[in-house]
C-alpha cells in the first residue's frame, strides 16, 4: 500500500502530462513553453476543453466567451458577496464558488474566479467594485476590476503567461479531487469547488504566498547560509524546494523567471533568489548526500505575483483562476467513462469480538 499514491494511475487522460525525469509537461499535445508562447491563457482553455465544452474552439472565441461569461459573474455577486467579504480572502472566493449553481456552464464556473477576487479585494479596501469589460483578455480585465483603471500592458502579459503556465501539471491533488467528485454524477460547479478545497492548502496551491514570507524572513536575517542551515536543523521545510514530480528543474519555472525578467528587468530581489536558491540547494545537498533537490515554481510565482502588484493574500486565488480550466476540462473528461471512483482501503482496525 502507498499512502500517497504515488505510481497508482487512477485515470486515462488526453488532457496533460508531466514528466518529472525530463523536466516537461504536456497539454494536450502541446508543450507549456509553446502555449505560453503562441497561444496565450483563452487560446490554453480552448485547447484544454476542445470536444468537451464545444467544438472548433480557438482563442479568440474563447476569449469571447469568458467576457460574456464575467459579465454574468459579476451580475451576481449580490448573492454571496455580503457574506464572502466578512471572511478572509480565500475563504471568500470558496463561498463565492459555492454559490454557483450547478446548472452553471463551464465558462460561467471559470469566470467567477476573477470577479470573485477582484470584488472581494475591492470591497476590502472600501472601493466600489469594478465591472468586467468583455472585450478585454482574462489578465487584462481581472487586473483592471482590480485597480479600478487601465493595466499597463506588460503588466496584463506577465500575468497571462502566469495563467498559461500553471494551467495544468498531469493528476494534481486538486485535479484528482475534481474528477472525484464530478464522478459520482455531482455537477461540474460541485466538481470546481471540490478541486479549490484541495487546492488551498499549504503543500499544492497555498505555497507560493509562503515562499515569499520564506524569502523576506531570510532578507531581514541578513544571514541566508544561517538561516538555512537553522531551519534544516530544526526539520523544517524550505519553502520553493523540492517537487512531488519533478525531481530535476521544473520547466515553468523557467518561464515564469523569463517572463519577470521581461516585467522587471533589473528585479534585484530576482538576483537575491538566484543566489539564494544556489546556496538552499548545496545545503540540501550537504544533509542528503546523493538527493539532488532542485527549486520548484513556488519562488518564481511568488515573486512574479507580487511584481504585477497582487496582494500576497490573493496569490492562491489567482493560481486557482488558471487550474479552475483544467479542474472543468478533467472533470468534462471524466464524466465521459460514467464510472464513479471508489478505491479500496486496507482495514487495520480492531477485530471484532
Amino acid at each position: 500500500m502507498n499512502n500517497g499514491l504515488e505510481g497508482v494511475v487512477a485515470a486515462e487522460t488526453v488532457l496533460s502530462h508531466a514528466d518529472g525525469e525530463s523536466g516537461a509537461v504536456w497539454v494536450r499535445g502541446h508543450t507549456i513553453e509553446s502555449l505560453a508562447a503562441e497561444r496565450g491563457y483563452e487560446g490554453a482553455v480552448a485547447v484544454m476543453w476542445e470536444g468537451f465544452a464545444g467544438h472548433d474552439l480557438s482563442r479568440d472565441g474563447m476569449r469571447d466567451t469568458l467576457g460574456a461569461a464575467r459579465a454574468a459573474a459579476f451580475a451576481r455577486t449580490s448573492e454571496w458577496l455580503d457574506c464572502a467579504a466578512r471572511r478572509p480572502l480565500g475563504e471568500g472566493l470558496r463561498i463565492a464558488l459555492a454559490a454557483v449553481p450547478d446548472i452553471a456552464a463551464p465558462a460561467e464556473i471559470l469566470a467567477t474566479l476573477p470577479v470573485a477576487i477582484a470584488a472581494l479585494l475591492r470591497r476590502r479596501a472600501g472601493k466600489a467594485l469594478t465591472a468586467p469589460d468583455p472585450s478585454l483578455a482574462t489578465a487584462a480585465d481581472f487586473l483592471r476590476m482590480v485597480t479600478g483603471a487601465a493595466v499597463e500592458p506588460r503588466r496584463a502579459a506577465a500575468l497571462d503567461t502566469y495563467l498559461t503556465t500553471v494551467i495544468d501539471n498531469g493528476l494534481g491533488n486538486s485535479t484528482f479531487a475534481a474528477r472525484v467528485v464530478v464522478s459520482s454524477q455531482a455537477s461540474l460547479a460541485a466538481a470546481a469547488l471540490g478541486g479549490y478545497c484541495a487546492f488551498c492548502g499549504p503543500l499544492h496551491g497555498g505555497a507560493p504566498g509562503l515562499a515569499l514570507d520564506m524569502l523576506d524572513e531570510i532578507e531581514a536575517s541578513g544571514d541566508a547560509d544561517g538561516w538555512i542551515e537553522r531551519k534544516l536543523a530544526a526539520g523544517g521545510r524550505l519553502m520553493g524546494f523540492g517537487h512531488r514530480i519533478f525531481r530535476h528543474r521544473d520547466p515553468r519555472a523557467d518561464l515564469l523567471r523569463a517572463a519577470l525578467r521581461r516585467l522587471d528587468p533589473d528585479s534585484a530581489r530576482l538576483d537575491f533568489v538566484i543566489e539564494l536558491e544556489r546556496r538552499a540547494v548545496a545545503a540540501l545537498q550537504r544533509r542528503k548526500p546523493g538527493r539532488r533537490v532542485e527549486a520548484n515554481i513556488e519562488m518564481d510565482a511568488a515573486l512574479l505575483l507580487d511584481a504585477i502588484g497582487l496582494p500576497r493574500q490573493a496569490f492562491t486565488p489567482v493560481f486557482a483562476i488558471a487550474r479552475c480550466a483544467a479542474w472543468l476540462a478533467h472533470a468534462m473528461e471524466q464524466k465521459q467513462t460514467g464510472r464513479m471512483i471508489r478505491p479500496a482501503s486496507s482495514y487495520i482496525g480492531p477485530v471484532p469480538a
